[in-house]
């Protein structure tokens, strides 16, 4: 294919791409579904399980080349690395260090039970080749399901804690610190099962000290840096662009650095990103960042992500009962590792029940978390196509549920906000009413 080809193809794919989530999304909003939710379907239904039965796979074939396929998903990362970086300026870290010890202990809840319960789907399925490939170790398949069981779609997360308006409330902002975390540890356990396959022991190792050594010269000389950054704006901040276009070139290479950086150590590019944006002074260039990146971001990059996952499911390979009942049992044990385990580790904190059931409701969504760490498990040839499939179907149903068992948990709570929220907030950073978290009239993008 020649770069004319490539370019070509690659403008049509994005059209159909945005377009099916459209289509998908007008459907899903009747549901009161957030939009990952209809990029997600989208995703799914533009890959084999779908558009792959048609002409025996050629209309997908062409249309999503190999070579389109690549590009999408490096636009796919940078989409991601910029979301993340939204994130990180949005999230307020003085919620979390006030309940600092309610996110451990949901974090560590939400972390050690799924891990034990996907060690023991992979244990007890580690010899059939249907899901597992021969020459994967038992311990490795074993670590590998705990891993999957146990990521937080935090992206994901912070998406619908951001459309449902909870941004600044005590109960997003401690689930974002419990997801997080949670996250953290899920890719360190990740990266002892990859450095044991590749013969690196000490991969582990560099994931845990680079990223404790980022984390603190980013937060420390990144802060300082940034904040003088910050200082030589423009004094007034009305106008299209109240930053500078060299200070958001500066702000780009940083990104771009950290997001290399904690992606060569094993951590993923995310939370490079997510970190850098912690780093940013809160105010007029906080502001100003947020209204340069964010509408190509969410309306463009991201569902790029979420649709290149997709064209690797594919769901026909469940094709029997024993099959269908162990994706049976991984949506069991995911929803009682991740729901049941944060609930009740939030109650035992001090949560109230109603908080507790909703941060249950939002630690149990895996999305676009998930479908990265499948990806990388199937490329490393630690599982097959048919289990990556079953833990597609398992991130897709517990991300479908986390809006609908959330709004459930506030129901007759209308118009009020989360008991545990703040009593007030300046009126620019002040929340939507929970209200709008719960009848879906949020805005169409965070």
């Amino acid at each position: 294919m020649t770069k004319f080809e490539l370019a070509t193809r690659f403008f049509l794919a994005t059209a159909v791409i945005l377009g099916s989530c459209r289509v998908v999304g007008l459907l899903t909003s009747r549901l009161r579904q957030p939009p990952v939710i209809a990029e997600m379907i989208a995703g799914i239904l533009l890959g084999p399980t779908l558009l792959g039965l048609f002409w025996g796979g050629a209309a997908m074939n062409w249309l999503f080349h190999d070579d389109v396929k690549l590009v999408l998903h490096t636009f796919a990362q940078v989409g991601l690395a910029l979301y993340m970086f939204l994130v990180g300026i949005e999230f307020r870290t003085e919620l979390v260090v006030r309940g600092l010890r309610s996110a451990a202990a949901i974090s560590a809840a939400g972390i050690l039970v799924p891990l034990g319960l996907g060690a023991l789907i992979a244990t007890a399925a580690w010899d059939n080749p249907v899901y597992f490939p021969a020459d994967v170790r038992a311990v490795d398949a074993a670590l590998f399901m705990g891993a999957a069981l146990s990521i937080t779609a935090f992206p994901v997360l912070a998406r619908i804690v951001s459309e449902s308006g909870l941004g600044g409330t005590k109960i997003g902002t401690l689930t974002l610190g419990a997801g997080f975390i949670n996250d953290g540890l899920a890719w360190c356990v990740l990266a002892v099962v990859l450095g044991s396959i590749g013969g690196d022991g000490g991969l582990a190792i560099k994931a845990f000290g680079g990223g404790i050594a980022y984390c603190i010269l980013v937060l420390t000389l990144g802060r300082v840096g940034l904040a003088r950054l910050a200082r030589s704006m423009p004094a007034t901040t009305s106008g299209e662009w109240p930053v500078r276009p060299g200070h958001f070139t500066i702000v780009l290479i940083l990104l771009g650095l950290g997001a290399w950086f904690t992606d060569v150590i094993g951590v993923h590019a995310v939370f490079g990103a997510f970190v850098l944006g912690l780093a940013v002074p809160r105010g007029p260039f906080a502001a100003g960042l947020k209204r340069m990146i964010a509408p190509l971001t969410t309306g463009l990059l991201v569902p790029m992500y979420f649709v290149s996952s997709g064209l690797n499911t594919q769901v026909g390979l469940l094709d029997s009962w024993p099959l269908w009942a162990m994706a049976a049992v991984v949506f069991a044990a995911a929803c009682v590792g991740k729901f049941a385990a944060c609930a009740g580790a939030a109650r035992l904190t001090g949560e109230t029940w109603r908080d507790s059931f909703g941060i249950g409701a939002l630690m149990n969504c895996r999305g676009l978390m998930e479908l990265l760490i499948l990806n990388i498990g199937l490329e490393r040839g630690i599982i097959t196509p048919t289990m990556f499939s079953i833990g597609v179907l398992m991130a897709l149903g517990t991300t479908l549920m986390a809006t609908p068992m959330f709004r459930l948990a506030y129901r007759g709570a209308a118009g009020e906000q989360p008991s545990s929220a703040p009593e007030a907030a300046p009126a620019s950073d002040r929340p939507r009413p929970l209200h709008d978290a719960l009848t879906g009239h949020a805005d169409d993008r965070a």
